[in-house]
């Protein structure tokens, strides 16, 4: 069976994820409320506004249900991608999935907006052509969190178990190895899942 993959569609950037998912033969689901969450193989955070995300989130009862699904990256949640907006919504400071502080907007406002070829450890192949609109980086992180990539010594990726925050946009690139990566992790904890079951 094809995995599912819950994508936050409360505000953002979500049907560029969606259509990257699919394109790799995952099967998505909008996730708007508590019940769309129910039977999720991975869920992906995507960019937007973060406080407009915020509110939303608060508004549908999703924080509590959206923490206790991804059990802040430990071995019984489910594997999490968060980009730009999304990463701030993993941090400390908000769901808390990840032992991380985000900074908003790090690289600037609007105007400061740019593209880089970003380094990631264990995406395979040439650089990830990062798209950073608003972008914030990682200011500070625990021991759990290991940083996969720096843009001009700022730290734009990291995973903690199986959750992964990026600061930029892969999705609008159209290179699908960011997607790759956090299906593989996918499948990993589907596997982990039925051996523990048999």
């Amino acid at each position: 069976m094809k995995p599912v993959v819950g994508v936050l569609a409360l505000q953002g950037g979500f049907e560029a994820h969606e259509r990257m998912l699919q394109g790799l033969d995952a099967c998505t689901r909008q996730v708007r409320v508590p019940a769309d969450l129910d039977g999720l193989d991975g869920l992906v955070v995507p960019g937007g506004e973060s406080t407009t995300m915020t509110l939303g989130i608060a508004r549908e009862g999703l924080a509590e249900p959206l923490r206790e699904l991804a059990a802040g990256g430990g071995a019984g949640g489910i594997p999490v991608l968060g980009s730009c907006a999304g990463l701030i919504m993993l941090d400390r400071d908000h769901l808390g999935v990840m032992d991380m502080r985000a900074e908003r907007n790090a690289f600037g406002r609007q105007i400061r907006s740019f593209e880089a070829d970003v380094d990631v450890e264990g995406v395979p192949g040439p650089p990830i052509r990062g798209i950073l609109i608003r972008a914030p980086w990682i200011a500070e992180h625990g021991p759990d969190v290991a940083i996969l990539a720096q843009v001009d010594g700022c730290s734009v990726a990291a995973r903690q178990g199986k959750v992964l925050a990026v600061s930029f946009h892969a999705e609008l690139s159209g290179d699908d190895r960011l997607h790759r990566l956090f299906l593989g992790l996918v499948g990993e904890a589907r596997a982990d899942g039925r051996l523990s079951a048999a």
